[in-house]
C-alpha cells in the first residue's frame, strides 16, 4: 500500500440513525482480518463471518455474518464520484426484475474527503419480490470511495426490521465498515 493508512472510520460521521441519548451495547469484537484481491485494502470482522473474493471488473469482496451483508467493490484508478455512486446504488442483491420500482431514502449524495481521497455516502430502503434470507425489506448503505490510484464501493445491507429494532446490528455493520483502512 502507498502512503500512509487511511481508515473510513472518520467518515462514518456523516449521517447515520441512532440516537445518543440511548445505552450503547457493547463495542463488537473484529479479530479477523481481511484483504481484498488486490491488497489495496484489509477489514475486519466478527469471527464466523464468511468473506468471499472474486477477481475481475470491478473485484469483489463479500462478507456475509450474523445476517448483515457487505460488499466491496474495487476498480483500478480514479473514476467519476457521481457516476461511479450512482451505479454502485444500482449493486442490489437481486437483479431489477426482482426488486420493487423505486427506493426509500434515508439520506442522499452526501459528499465528504479524507485527504486525497472524496467521498459519498447514500442510505435507502430496498424492497425484493421474494425474500432474501428471509426479509424483503433491505436498508442498502453505499459508501463510494475514490482517490489515492483506485475507487471503490463499500455496499452494508441489513434488513431493515433488524436495522431498526437491533442497535447491535447496526453497530456491528457501521464497525465492519469502519474498519476498512487504505
Amino acid at each position: 500500500m502507498k502512503g500512509p493508512a487511511l481508515s473510513l472510520a472518520c467518515l462514518l460521521l456523516l449521517p447515520a440513525a441512532g440516537n445518543a441519548a440511548k445505552k450503547e451495547p457493547p463495542a463488537p469484537t473484529l479479530s479477523e482480518e481481511h484483504q481484498n484481491p488486490a491488497k489495496t485494502l484489509s477489514f475486519r470482522t466478527p469471527p464466523g463471518w464468511k468473506v468471499t473474493t472474486t477477481e475481475g471488473q470491478p473485484e469483489v469482496t463479500e462478507a456475509r455474518g450474523d445476517g448483515l451483508i457487505l460488499r466491496i467493490l474495487r476498480r483500478e484508478g480514479e473514476q467519476g464520484l457521481d457516476s461511479l455512486h450512482v451505479e454502485c446504488m444500482l449493486v442490489r442483491l437481486a437483479g431489477p426484475m426482482d426488486t420493487q420500482p423505486g427506493v426509500d431514502y434515508e439520506y442522499d449524495f452526501v459528499q465528504s474527503g479524507i485527504g486525497e481521497r472524496r467521498a459519498m455516502d447514500s442510505a435507502f430502503t430496498v424492497t425484493y419480490d421474494a425474500p432474501i434470507d428471509g426479509h424483503t425489506e433491505w436498508r442498502q448503505r453505499n459508501l463510494t470511495v475514490v482517490g489515492g490510484g483506485e475507487s471503490v464501493c463499500v455496499i452494508a445491507h441489513a434488513p431493515k426490521s433488524v436495522w431498526k429494532k437491533s442497535k447491535a446490528a447496526r453497530n456491528l455493520l457501521t464497525a465492519i465498515v469502519g474498519s476498512i483502512g487504505f
